[in-house]
């Protein structure tokens, strides 16, 4: 490898770009794949990036998205070039190197490429072109709007892989040799990516943590749209909520978040999960649910953790506190019919009430659509790599067990980043370091070959990789979650389904 400058400079299709060196690697920020989503661009589709004269800094991450929900940032960000994205790579001058396109997670309403967890120093090091893309989210990316295309975000990230084809090779990249990785969110968008016409052909892996599965049908969005437009004194239309702020309007979502409790009974699973504004089946930018639908397979890697809902019951200061009413309310909406409380009931009889909100909690949202999906793709024709996260975290008492999120730091070697820290102890044990070497060099492996390092997941012996200390590789380990799911994948929420068990 040549060594490169303080300041690389490399020129894209729009424009030259000049980075900066970061600890032996040439990093470019806050490039724009596409035009700020404002004034007449305000809720339409991505348009194409303008070209510019001269030589663009690319030194500093873009503008931060307008976010929403409990945790955000509570003063607009400067700037509206929100179509941004990071480039990380070791060598601009090489060729051929495998390329990973990372979209962060935050619920749908949240999230930012220049979270400090998602540094990609550690895979860009072991020779990963990192591509780390900003796309609009809560009301700008998914709110369903009378003139305007459903799942704008998902066609912002569609743009965004667009520009890597584009550009990739300038940056030492494979335009041939794409992964598109996520979690939660992220990985809710990879699991669109894998069934949307937009994207077909843009990519060639897909590696997908923690599949959410809160999909909406487009009367229950519809339904959401109109809420949400009159606390703003708007229309649901496009033209009239153009007028709003959209800070003003992002804040509107994370107070509609904070009251969906009284919805409950029109919206159900969604006012149940507590996220307002969630991708939508809309039929066009998204035709079909992938954990059911996928019909031409791919090269998968996807997983879990064990104990994916701890997170929420953790930081909602809820954790101990469940009663058996509300723990029958998260069975009757989220499990599947005919009864969900019986058979959760039956597949745990040790349990108590809150164990089991947590386990269908975490397998309504989270394990049973990385699960579905995983079964799909093998189904499909393509390659599913299937693994499950139960090395517990250390911090905070060790109350989190292996939860939500979890899996983020260890992917990227960030097991110092202060959110890190506090999840996993400071210092980390030495286990949290091994595991997390194992899934880089799974991401590295899989990126480059299409080979995580275990085998593939097939019906019969469903061998799935539980990352521990130590991992092994064994049938999968939720085998009582996946009797309950067994032909019962989770649906799109609709209006007034809260009655499905009784």
């Amino acid at each position: 490898m040549t060594e490169l400058p303080d300041q690389p400079v490399v020129r894209t299709t729009e424009g030259a770009l000049r980075g900066r060196l970061d600890r032996g690697l040439a990093v470019f920020r806050g490039v724009p794949y596409a035009r700020p989503p404002v004034g007449a661009l305000r809720f339409a589709a991505p348009a194409p990036p303008e070209p510019w004269e001269g030589v663009r800094e690319a030194a500093e991450f873009g503008p931060v998205v307008p976010q929403s929900g409990p945790i955000t940032s509570p003063v607009p960000s400067e700037g509206t070039d929100w179509l941004t994205l990071d480039v990380c790579t070791p060598d601009p001058g090489a060729a051929g190197l495998p390329v990973l396109v990372w979209l962060h997670g935050g619920g749908f309403i949240a999230g930012t490429s220049g979270d400090p967890l998602y540094d990609p120093t550690a895979l860009a090091s072991a020779g990963l072109v990192v591509v780390a893309v900003n796309y609009r989210v809560g009301a700008e990316g998914f709110l369903l709007l009378e003139g305007a295309p459903a799942n704008r975000a998902f066609l912002d990230q569609t743009a965004a892989l667009h520009w890597v084809r584009r550009n990739i090779a300038r940056f030492g990249g494979d335009p041939a040799l794409v992964t598109v990785a996520g979690q939660s969110a992220g990985a809710g968008s990879v699991a669109a990516m894998t069934v949307m016409p937009a994207a077909r052909g843009l990519f060639r892996r897909a590696v997908a943590h923690s599949v959410p599965g809160n999909l909406a049908t487009p009367e229950l969005a519809s339904d959401v749209a109109a809420v949400l437009a009159r606390r703003v004194g708007a229309a649901p239309t496009a033209a009239s909520l153009a007028e709003v702020d959209p800070w003003r309007l992002a804040s509107a979502v994370t107070d509609l978040g904070a009251e969906l409790p009284k919805h409950l009974a029109r919206w159900g699973r969604l006012a149940q999960t507590g996220i307002a504004t969630v991708p939508v089946l809309d039929g066009e930018v998204l035709p079909c649910v992938p954990w059911t639908d996928l019909a031409d397979g791919v090269e998968l890697l996807v997983g879990h953790t064990r104990d994916e809902f701890r997170l929420f019951t953790v930081l909602s200061g809820r954790l101990g506190t469940f009663t058996e009413e509300e723990a029958r309310t998260a069975l009757r909406l989220l499990a599947p019919p005919p009864d969900g409380i019986a058979a959760y009931r039956a597949a745990y009889p040790e349990a108590g009430w809150e164990a089991l909100l947590e386990a269908v909690g975490s397998d309504a949202i989270f394990r049973m659509p990385s699960l579905h999906l995983a079964e799909a793709n093998s189904r499909a024709g393509g390659s599913s790599y299937l693994f499950e996260l139960a090395l517990p975290a250390a911090g905070l008492g060790g109350v989190l067990g292996a939860c939500h999120g979890l899996d983020v730091p260890l992917s990227f070697g960030t097991l110092d980043a202060p959110t890190a820290r506090q999840f996993l102890g400071d210092p980390p044990p030495p286990a949290a370091t091994e595991v997390s070497r194992e899934i880089r060099r799974a991401w590295v492996s899989f990126a480059a070959t299409g080979d995580p390092g275990w085998p593939a997941y097939e019906d019969g012996e469903q061998l799935t990789r539980v990352l521990d200390a130590p991992s092994r590789t064994a049938r999968y380990p939720e085998q009582a979650a996946r009797a309950i799911w067994e032909g019962n994948s989770p649906t799109p929420y609709g209006l007034s389904d809260s009655d499905e068990n009784g």
